[in-house]
């Protein structure tokens, strides 16, 4: 399994609701978190890695590793933040975006236990960049359009100099 990038229409796409959470899901969810780890992300969302499942996992240095299956999103706060983010299919890219300050959030872990949880600050923003991935919508999609122009053609450039 590898991260896809930007450019990948499977980005785009909404996720499936997760029907069972069996061994093949337990497994992915423990994959998951070997990339997520071996890329030096925080968290990381099915869709990027072409599974197309309501999935994400987050680590957060000095906090546990936490599994997300057929997460729903049940409040957030009206009070936002401004912080920078990047994304591990967007590599090279970040930028302040805007985001709720503290969130609610509902799933089931990879034990097919349900839970709801409360987060603010880095965790909040993890939850909520996972969490649209499963939606089809990226970082850049929380920004004005000259400043998502910039950032789009940051990027190329990055992608050029790799390939030359």
């Amino acid at each position: 399994m590898k991260i896809i990038t930007l450019g990948d229409e499977m980005l785009r796409k909404k996720a499936e609701k997760i029907d069972k959470i069996d061994d093949e899901i337990v497994s992915l969810s423990r994959k998951m978190l070997e990339i997520l780890k071996s890329d030096k992300g925080v968290g990381l969302a099915g869709p990027q890695i072409g599974i197309m499942k309501r999935i994400f996992v987050v680590h957060i240095e000095d906090d546990e590793e936490r599994v997300f299956i057929n997460p729903s999103l049940l409040e957030t706060s009206l009070k936002t933040v401004k912080f920078e983010e990047g994304c591990l299919s967007i590599p090279g890219v970040y930028t302040d975006v805007v985001r709720a300050e503290s969130i609610k959030l509902q799933a089931w872990n990879e034990k097919g236990r349900p839970f709801t949880i409360e987060a603010n600050g880095l965790l909040a923003r993890v939850m909520l960049h996972e969490y649209d991935h499963l939606e089809g919508v990226l970082f850049l999609d929380h920004l004005t359009e000259i400043k998502r122009k910039k950032l789009l053609e940051k990027y190329e450039k990055i992608r050029m100099r790799e390939k030359a």
